[in-house]
C-alpha cells in the first residue's frame, strides 16, 4: 500500500499539476486597499455643488456648537473629524462660562465654486455669512463608498 502511494505522488509529480495552489497574488495588497473605503466614480454621487454647500454649513455648525459632532462623522475623514469635534469642544467649554454671550449667528451659504481635478475628487470654495461676518472654506471631497467624504478643510 505504501508503495503504491508513491508511486501515485511521482505521477502527480510529473504530470504538472499541483493540488491546493490558487493563481492569486496578495503580495502588492494590502488590507487598506481590500477593506478599507472604496473610490467611487462621479456618476454614483450626488451633485457636488449642492452637497458641498450643506456639509459646510453643517460642519460649520458642529464647530460652533449648535450640532453635536457626531451628526458629522460618517462625511468626513478621522483628520477632518478630529479638527471638526476639538473646535466643537472648545465651543462648548466657551459657552458654558458664566460670562460667556450665547447669542446664536444666522448662518448661510452665499455662494459654492467646485472644480474636479480627478474622476472622484472635488475640491470646493464655499462663501457663506456668518452673523455679520463673511467666511471662505476651502475643502476636499472625496467619493468614497457612494457618497462624498470631506478628506481636507481649511476655514478663514
Amino acid at each position: 500500500m505504501r508503495r503504491s502511494r508513491q508511486a501515485q505522488q511521482e505521477r502527480l509529480a510529473n504530470s504538472g499539476y499541483v493540488q491546493g495552489t490558487l493563481a492569486v497574488s496578495f503580495d502588492t495588497a494590502s488590507d487598506d486597499t481590500l477593506f478599507g473605503p472604496q473610490r467611487t466614480a462621479r456618476d454614483d454621487l450626488p451633485d457636488p455643488t449642492w452637497w458641498a454647500g450643506r456639509i459646510t454649513h453643517a460642519l460649520i455648525e458642529v464647530m460652533t456648537g449648535l450640532r453635536p459632532a457626531p451628526q458629522v462623522v460618517r462625511w468626513t475623514s478621522p483628520e477632518v473629524y478630529a479638527v471638526v469635534a476639538r473646535r466643537s469642544a472648545l465651543a462648548a467649554r466657551r459657552a458654558a462660562n458664566p460670562g460667556a454671550r450665547t447669542t446664536r449667528q444666522r448662518l448661510s451659504v452665499l455662494r459654492v465654486r467646485v472644480c474636479e481635478p480627478v474622476d472622484g475628487v472635488i475640491e470646493a470654495a464655499v462663501v457663506l455669512q456668518h452673523g455679520s461676518r463673511v467666511r471662505a472654506v476651502a475643502m476636499r471631497l472625496e467619493g468614497q463608498d457612494g457618497k462624498w467624504r470631506v478628506t481636507a478643510l481649511q476655514i478663514g
